[in-house]
This record gives C-alpha cells, sequence and structure tokens, in this order.
C-alpha cells in the first residue's frame, strides 16, 4: 500500500510524497484517512521555521517524537476508517471510524494504543476537533474559573474559541475575548462571549480596562482586574497586556506555544507587586494537583460531550484535498483573516 503524506521540506515549503507502506505487524491497523485538520497555531510554527530544535515535536505522541529538523512530517489530529487488521488484532476494529495523533497523510499503520474509536453520533469533521478540545478542556481544569469571576481569553484561533464555548457555560460574571480578526470576534460571539475586543485598539482596550474597573495607579484594588486570564494568541507580546488586565493575585494561564519567538515581558512593575500567579498549560500531562481525580481516558471523555455540545464543525471554513494543501498553508501565512478552520479531505 502506497501511502501520500504531507512532508515540510524548508521553511515555507511542502510537498506531497507518496510513500510505500510495510506490510502489516501483528497488532498493526491500517486505517485510511477521510479528514484532517490544520491545527494553524502549531503548524505555521512548523511551516515558518519557528520550532525549537532542542526537544521533540511533542512530550508523548509517538507519531511526533522526532526533532524538529526538515524535512518532517506533522499534523495530530486526524480521522480515518481501518482498513485491514493484523495479526493479533481484534476484529471488531474492522471498518471502525478512528481518531489518531497522526501527521496529515492518506493512508497509516497504527496499533490499538494510538487510535481512539470515535463514539456513536459523533461525526468525522467534528471528530477532527478531538485534540484541540482535550486543549480547551486542559486549560479550564488549570486556570480553575469560579463563581462570579471576571475572565479574559486573549486569541481567538480555534483553542481560543473552543475554550470560550466552554468558559461560556460557567456562572461568570462576565466573559470578554481579545482578537485582531473581525470574524474570529463575531464567532466569540456567537459561542456565548460576552463582550469582544480588538488588542490593537488602544480606545477597545481602554473601554475594556474601564469595565475592569482598573485604576490608574500601578496597585490595584480590591474586586478590579480580570480574576482570570487566558493567553493562547501566540504572540508573546500578549503577555503585557494580560498582565495590564489582571487583578492582585489574578492568574494568567498561558496555553501558546510560542516556538522560539519571544518578547520582553514587564515584571517588574504590577506582575510583581500584584502577586500574580502565572501558570503553564500543556495538554501533554495533567497538574500534579488533579492527576488523583483527572486521567487522559476522563479528559478524552470529557472532550468527546464538549463536542457533542459545541458543534466546533460549524467553525469549519475551509475543505481542500491534499495536493492543495501548499495553497492552503500560504494562504494561512499571508492572510490568516481569511481562515477559521481548514480541514484537509483524501
Amino acid at each position: 500500500m502506497k501511502a501520500r503524506q504531507l512532508w515540510f521540506t524548508n521553511p515555507y515549503q511542502t510537498e506531497i510524497r507518496e510513500q510505500q507502506l510495510p506490510p502489516l505487524a501483528p497488532g498493526q491497523m491500517l486505517v485510511k484517512s477521510l479528514c484532517s485538520a490544520i491545527s494553524a497555531g502549531t503548524e505555521m510554527l512548523v511551516y515558518r521555521g519557528q520550532l525549537p530544535t532542542d526537544i521533540a515535536l511533542d512530550a508523548t505522541l509517538e507519531s511526533l517524537q522526532d526533532q524538529p529538523t526538515y524535512p518532517l512530517q506533522y499534523g495530530y489530529a486526524c480521522v480515518g476508517r481501518v482498513e485491514q487488521t493484523g495479526a493479533d488484532v481484534d476484529s471488531g476494529w474492522q471498518d471502525k471510524l478512528v481518531f489518531a495523533f497522526q501527521p496529515h497523510a492518506s493512508h497509516f499503520v497504527a496499533t490499538p494504543d494510538q487510535i481512539i474509536a470515535l463514539p456513536d453520533g459523533i461525526e468525522p469533521e467534528a471528530a477532527v476537533f478531538l485534540a484541540n478540545m482535550e486543549t480547551a478542556v486542559n486549560l479550564v481544569l488549570d486556570g480553575s474559573p469560579a463563581l462570579g469571576e471576571r475572565v479574559v481569553v486573549l486569541g481567538q484561533g480555534i483553542v481560543g474559541l473552543l475554550l470560550s464555548s466552554l468558559l461560556a457555560q460557567f456562572p461568570l460574571a462576565q466573559l470578554y475575548a481579545l482578537d485582531g480578526i473581525a470574524e474570529r470576534r463575531a464567532s466569540a460571539l456567537r459561542l456565548g462571549v460576552k463582550q469582544v475586543y480588538d488588542p490593537v485598539s488602544d480606545k477597545q482596550i481602554a473601554s475594556l480596562k474601564q469595565d475592569l474597573q482598573l485604576p490608574v495607579q500601578l496597585q490595584a484594588t480590591p474586586g478590579a482586574g480580570a480574576d482570570l486570564i487566558y493567553e493562547v494568541s501566540g504572540v508573546p507580546d500578549a503577555l503585557n497586556l494580560s498582565i495590564d488586565l489582571c487583578s492582585y493575585s489574578g492568574r494568567i494561564v498561558i496555553g501558546s506555544w510560542y516556538g522560539v519567538k519571544s518578547a520582553s515581558v514587564q515584571l517588574g512593575g504590577a506582575a510583581h507587586r500584584n502577586r500574580i500567579k502565572f501558570i503553564s498549560s500543556q495538554v501533554s500531562t495533567i497538574a500534579p494537583e488533579l492527576s488523583g481525580r483527572w486521567d487522559k481516558a476522563r479528559r478524552f471523555q470529557t472532550a468527546w460531550d464538549m463536542i457533542r455540545r459545541v458543534r466546533p464543525q460549524e467553525l469549519i471554513s475551509h475543505r481542500v484535498p491534499l495536493e492543495q494543501t501548499g495553497s492552503m498553508y500560504d494562504l494561512l501565512d499571508k492572510a490568516p483573516e481569511k481562515v477559521l478552520q481548514a480541514i484537509i479531505f483524501y
């Protein structure tokens, strides 16, 4: 069996390669891909050559254990159907719809522990959101939003939108979202965010600060500022805006992966005096304080439940065949405002 695979060959360069897959070994299955989602936040780091070279692509996923050097495959949101099963594989897997943290390819070989069967009632184009919905669930767990809190989400890409859709279900005092792209702000409102702002508009940021009752002086006053802020924009400079908006003893959850991008973060002023807590959130693991009650199986089940409730497939803006993915990455690079969620089909 030959598989068509997407390869990142150099910064800003991709190609489709045809590779002969090895015969199935005992315990393996052949999966034919139906669709996969481009996760623009991380995949554009790959496309632009902005990945750090001293760590593996992922801490836990077997398919992404290589060092990030070109040429490489990437992607982690693929849905397919089991086409063949090897020896020692339960015959019940045959023809099942499955999700895999698998780079973009028309076919791939996997073992049962590397795939997840789709629950009843979940369509393939909804299931491709599992990885990002799991990230959104993890962000909620790490931030612990509480009754009556003011919450701000910086960044309304797909992860930010999914996160906002989950936060909208909490009894918060207020939920704000910020993004520089108008269509993303409109989507946030449809998903339940109460107010949206353009972070590059000084007038709108001033209005947000007024709504948060932030004083002019450095020392925050009780009840002023956002209790909880999520930074998921992928822009390191957004951390300084997070600090400006945060309350005394507030929490800033950093969910972005910046790759090699960096910024000068102002830690000597309000961040220091106001006892702000910075929380790094990463979906490869579960926070130690939660691991006695939460494991990955429970988190996956919650993510599936949220997919049923939120219907993220309604966020899909583009569907492209594998052979045209190069033009889609070019569009995401040059005109990200034109793409909400791109799906590859095979």
